[in-house]
């Protein structure tokens, strides 16, 4: 395991892990978590289920189309995630399913507040229950990871619990199909192009392969991520980064496209955004919590809106 990315063990001593958490964020912004209690049946179940929903012909999946941020199925073709930081690309070559935590969310757009519901599939009928259940699950992870990055800040206040009590939460299924079904890709396109989350926390379960995810260190040097396992990959978006005054990274990372070598290869990630609530106003912590960069305070809904427009194509 690089020590740009290290792997953490969620049942060690808090005082260990906060210091280590710290260390991590301030260096990768990435890490590796175990000991995280999720039932392994869980996803393996739900990324068979979400499978068989991207295999469904396209006809059959527009029933459930959606917009960028708000459930239901996103096509591949509306998504370049590379435009967040000035990189024009293609299209990224994924296709996603977003659910939300409970039967839907409130999201707030230039017209103000409206709710999205979650789409539910009739072809696969047990794949918005397994993704709510999932959602529950590592929504209570999250608040349990929250805690623990608040013990490494030294947030003695809660202004982050206070903060994110109400928070939006959605879990992105995201396919990358195969090289022998997308056919290859075009120049400079990416499954996911370079970009960094967008709001407070990511947790990803995702699946090793050669068109996998790459993370850019410090140095600009871009390096696989690594994988093991049963664990839980771990970032910061913007927002927290914001948040901690630039203390914590908010990283570059990306998706490979699919490998010549693996034409048959195709993953699912599951993806997990936890971001604050939508009307909670982000005032960069002041030194020691904060890095000392500060920036203006923002809500989390005005900041989320203008990074999912960015990546619109």
């Amino acid at each position: 395991m690089p020590d740009d990315i290290p792997l953490i063990d969620l049942t060690a001593d808090p005082t260990t892990l906060a210091a280590s958490v710290d260390h991590a964020l301030r260096t990768s912004g990435f890490l590796l978590v175990t000991g995280h209690g999720i039932d392994p049946t869980l996803p393996t179940t739900l990324r068979s289920r979400g499978f068989e929903f991207f295999h469904l012909d396209g006809a059959t999946k527009a029933q459930y189309a959606s917009a960028i941020g708000v459930p239901g199925w996103l096509p591949m073709g509306i998504e370049a995630n590379g435009y967040t930081v000035g990189v024009e690309t293609p299209p990224d070559a994924k296709e996603v399913v977003i659910f939300a935590a409970g039967d839907g969310l409130t999201l707030i757009d230039a017209d103000g507040p409206f709710t999205a519901v979650n789409q539910v599939p009739v072809e696969v009928p047990d794949l918005a229950p397994l993704a709510l259940e999932y959602l529950d699950a590592v929504e209570a992870l999250a608040h349990r990871l929250l805690g623990l990055l608040a013990v490494a800040l030294g947030d003695d206040a809660g202004a982050i619990a206070a903060a994110t009590d109400r928070a939006l939460s959605t879990l992105s299924l995201t396919w990358y199909p195969a090289l022998e079904r997308l056919g290859p890709p075009a120049p400079n396109q990416w499954r996911i192009g370079p970009h960094s989350d967008f709001g407070t926390i990511t947790l990803l379960d995702r699946q090793p392969g050669m068109g996998g995810l790459q993370v850019q260190r410090a140095d600009g040097v871009w390096i696989d991520a690594p994988y093991e396992p049963g664990a839980l990959t771990v970032n910061i978006g913007d927002l927290m980064a914001r948040w901690t005054g630039d203390r914590w990274r908010s990283t570059l990372h990306r998706v490979l496209p699919p490998h010549p070598d693996a034409p048959a290869e195709e993953l699912l990630s599951l993806v997990y955004f936890f971001e604050a609530n939508l009307d909670s106003t982000i005032a960069t912590f002041p030194p020691p919590i904060g890095g000392g960069t500060t920036y203006e305070p923002v809500t989390t809904a005005e900041y989320l809106r203008s990074r999912l427009e960015a990546i619109t194509v």
